[in-house]
């Protein structure tokens, strides 16, 4: 659950870093500075982490889709995607560099500072270390939340129908 959830928020982060990156045409480029500044509330956040599934993610989701349409070839598929996984282990950094970009674009290079104090304080460590767990147990409180929610639906919606004259399953 907890590595579906990252490899959720990984995609989530990314797509929303892809269009960030669509949309920065649009903006000016940010400095050198606020790029180097974007990484270390990166690293400081532990942010980098949750994109670590992704390359070998694409990997093995390609190599599944492969195998099924060519199970003969099974040997070779996985071979291939070893070596790819190896070899493309350093686009990470390509990603890192993509993922700053798009954190400096929307701050200032004073608030990307002030940002980098927080995070080295005892709160924001904190922060950063407690988050994932609250996100965990908030995910898990929604969805015993949303059940709930929906016997209650369907029970009003049961009720409703009776008192038309309809017996729904």
């Amino acid at each position: 659950m907890i590595r579906s959830f990252r490899v959720f928020v990984a995609g989530a982060i990314l797509a929303a870093a892809v269009a960030g990156a669509a949309s920065a045409q649009q903006k000016p480029a940010p400095s050198a500075a606020a790029i180097q500044m974007a990484k270390e509330i990166i690293a400081l956040k532990g942010a980098s982490a949750t994109f670590d599934p992704l390359i070998p993610g694409v990997i093995e989701y390609h190599r599944n889709i492969m195998m099924q349409t060519n199970p003969n070839l099974a040997r070779e598929i996985e071979q291939v995607a070893t070596k790819l996984a190896s070899d493309l282990q350093g686009r990470r950094v390509e990603l890192q560099q993509s993922l700053a970009i798009s954190y400096a674009q929307h701050f200032t290079e004073q608030e990307l500072r002030e940002a980098i104090a927080f995070y080295r304080t005892p709160l924001g460590k904190k922060l950063v270390s407690e988050e994932p767990k609250a996100m965990e147990e908030t995910m898990k409180a929604a969805d015993v939340w949303s059940k709930k929610f929906a016997d209650e639906v369907v029970a009003k919606m049961r009720e409703e129908m009776r008192k038309r004259g309809h017996n729904v399953i």
